[in-house]
């Protein structure tokens, strides 16, 4: 599979604070993590390609958040390819019932496609759908971990159906980190389910870029 992105194109991606990773602050523009270390690789490999790549992650955010903000950080840039990943703040407030917040399965099933449907009547960008993942293998009864997974695994199911829908490439990330945590503990890729270390990152970045063929 040739490499999907080509020379000149506008590469946007977005999400909460996984993407975000400082981009707004420390990092400025695309922060320290995964989106960072793919635009690097690229870079390294196809010195000539001249991407444009632009990060609007926002930390905590949900994807009812990315609706009220798509205009102005999404379709405003026009993208030749948009990547999104949204998925784990709307599960831990679906789960403590964070008032105001909370965004159910249903929510997310509802707004997830109503901004994509946005994204092709708007732009001429192709999708990548990125599933939102959690960094633990508890599955005791009754544990809180053990739950978020069980959610997880609804909104999950709506990305990736999302991404079929629009024949978009979908990066498994919590495949990805599920298989690796069979080898490995959590604190080897970060010191919480959520957010990880530069370790983590670099995975994220090469399961990014393996799906699009670098």
């Amino acid at each position: 599979m040739p490499f999907a992105l080509k020379p000149h194109s506008t590469v946007l991606f977005t999400g909460d604070s996984i993407t975000d990773a400082g981009r707004r602050d420390h990092s400025y523009p695309l922060g320290s993590g995964y989106v960072r270390m793919i635009h690097d690789l690229i870079n390294a490999r196809y010195p000539s390609h001249n991407l444009k790549i632009l990060n609007t992650g926002i930390s905590g955010n949900t994807v009812r958040d990315l609706a009220t903000r798509w205009s102005d950080d999404v379709i405003r840039h026009q993208p030749d390819w948009l990547s999104i990943m949204i998925g784990i703040n709307d599960v831990h407030r679906w789960i403590t019932n964070t008032p105001g917040q909370s965004v159910s399965p249903e929510e997310y099933a509802e707004i997830y496609p109503a901004i994509l449907d946005r994204v092709k009547k708007e732009t001429k960008a192709r999708l990548v759908l990125i599933e939102p993942f959690y960094m633990s293998i508890d599955q005791h009864p009754r544990s809180h971990r053990a739950n978020v997974h069980e959610q997880l695994a609804k909104y999950r199911k709506t990305a990736e159906k999302l991404a079929k829908q629009h024949k978009a490439p979908y990066v498994r990330f919590h495949d990805m980190f599920q298989r690796h945590l069979k080898h490995r503990p959590a604190d080897f890729f970060c010191n919480e389910p959520v957010h990880p270390n530069p370790t983590g990152h670099l995975h994220m970045a090469h399961e990014w870029l393996k799906v699009m063929g670098w």
